[in-house]
């Protein structure tokens, strides 16, 4: 991994903590994703107009991923709903990167080497701790239902991780590969909520407009800068690399959800840049 595309990767991260925490302080989370998904939607639309189109091999890895990446959303929905941020965030994002090695190393014989694999569990071990340190704040016990939402999200951030790893690589082309995905997966939310509520949700989506286009553009920025450095490095190290987000993801909660961080969770976070010195001394 060279220092381009772990800057790369590292500016993804931060831009992806921030459009989240932009939808979760939206309350109505089905506005503050069909408001995401429009912007994302229509951005790839004009995007994919002006870009090669990605090659026959790639397009059943890419529709492959829109399912995921619908799944996804609404299971971040679903765990924006129930739990803190600071918590849910972490956890969606923390349980991707060993998966993401699990299933790198058994389905695209990407099996990382020593340092590589030192990082990846340093740093996952750190993001573990940042996650599960300080439950709820007021109540230490845990939320299963959010729990298992979060869990669930990350499981399918490491599915389509994998999924957009080999398509974008037999695509051709990364922006056409990233401008499609996005078209297809940002659209299904609001059609969902369109048809949902009706003539009313032009109503409940004028107040929260200008947050929510803003977090549609920011997520297509970050998962454009993903899916380029996934043609230039291995899966697992960007995959643990980019949940660097969650350190982001923790110090918004804090700052500005006032949710709890503590010394554990700055002992955690430290753990993690450990873990990412590792997998750049591999790169």
């Amino acid at each position: 991994m060279t220092p381009v595309v772990a800057a790369a990767v590292l500016l993804a991260a931060i831009t992806h903590a921030s459009w989240n925490a932009l939808a979760h302080h939206i309350k109505d989370q089905l506005v503050a994703f069909t408001l995401i998904g429009t912007a994302a939607g229509v951005c790839g639309l004009a995007v994919a107009a002006f870009v090669p189109l990605p090659r026959a091999g790639a397009w059943p890895w890419l529709l492959a991923s829109v399912v995921l990446h619908v799944a996804y959303q609404t299971l971040l929905m679903r765990s924006f709903m129930l739990g803190d941020f600071g918590q849910m965030y972490p956890i969606a994002r923390g349980t991707a990167p060993l998966v993401v090695t699990v299933l790198a190393a058994a389905f695209i014989g990407e099996v990382p080497d020593g340092w590589a694999s030192a990082g990846v569990a340093v740093a996952s071990a750190g993001l573990v701790g940042v996650a599960l340190w300080g439950i709820r704040g007021r109540d230490t016990r845990p939320h299963w239902p959010a729990l298992t939402a979060a869990l669930a999200t990350g499981l399918a951030i490491a599915s389509y991780t994998v999924l957009d790893g080999i398509g974008v690589r037999s695509s051709g082309t990364a922006l056409g590969y990233t401008a499609c995905l996005v078209a297809l997966q940002g659209l299904v939310i609001p059609a969902y909520a369109l048809a949902t509520r009706g003539t009313q949700l032009l109503v409940q989506l004028r107040p929260a407009a200008a947050r929510g286009l803003l977090g549609g553009v920011m997520s297509l920025s970050a998962y454009s800068l993903v899916l380029w450095a996934q043609t230039r490095a291995a899966l697992a190290p960007i995959a643990a690399l980019r949940e660097s987000s969650i350190i982001v993801g923790a110090a918004i909660g804090a700052i500005f959800f006032k949710e709890r961080f503590g010394g554990p969770r700055i002992a955690a976070a430290g753990l993690m840049v450990l873990g990412i010195g590792l997998m750049l001394r591999a790169g």
